[in-house]
């Protein structure tokens, strides 16, 4: 499996820039420790059932949907109504749309609690985020290994470590030609949120 090589501008190595950025260190330690606690603590998390491969199982991670009224959103057989956006969440939104060049109206928040919480291979390309989505994602405390794959050809393998505040822009025809994941991990792992900022149209 290739590395992608992270240089100190914070773009990565090994796949178009047109794909993917990568900026590690976007919030600074103390900020994302204070972020991590509040959105732990605070976050109404919920462990939904989901459809995968044609079975019903329970997500093995926990869950919550923020945004814009009206951003609802479907995926996997279960239906999100968008919880109003709390302080918090508008800060890191704010941050991080002048690199994303978009405004957000909607996030989705994955509590990964321990190396037993992960997600399956897919990509976000559900009709309601367009044809070729920008997703911003932002991870806060433990650092987890981001794998990418063709879909083609499941040989063409990188991954990304998502360090404790950390910025990776999705772009391009990422979710069209490559799916993504983070697999469980038998080595002891702490608490993580991962933010995906999105566009819902």
């Amino acid at each position: 499996m290739d590395q992608l090589h992270l240089f100190d501008n914070g773009q990565s190595s090994g796949l178009p820039v047109d794909l993917l950025e990568y900026h590690p260190y976007f919030f600074d330690e103390n900020t994302s420790q204070e972020l991590l606690d509040r959105l732990i603590s605070t976050t109404p998390w919920e462990q939904r059932q989901v459809t995968m491969y044609g079975k019903k199982m329970l997500t093995p991670r926990l869950t919550a949907w923020f945004g814009n009224s009206g951003t609802d959103y479907s995926f996997t057989g279960t239906r999100y109504d968008p919880l109003p956006w709390t302080d918090d969440l508008l800060l890191i939104k704010k941050q991080i749309e002048p690199l994303s060049g978009l405004t957000f109206n909607s996030v989705l928040l994955n509590y990964y609690r321990n190396g037993n919480d992960s997600v399956a291979w897919h990509s976000d390309n559900e009709a309601v985020l367009g044809s070729h989505p920008v997703i911003a994602s932002v991870s806060f405390g433990q650092t987890r290994a981001f794998e990418i794959r063709n879909k083609k050809d499941h040989g063409q393998k990188h991954t990304i470590r998502l360090e404790n505040g950390s910025f990776l822009l999705m772009k391009g025809d990422l979710q069209v030609h490559w799916e993504h994941r983070i697999a469980k991990s038998k080595l002891p792992m702490k608490p993580r949120v991962n933010l995906t900022f999105r566009v819902i149209f």
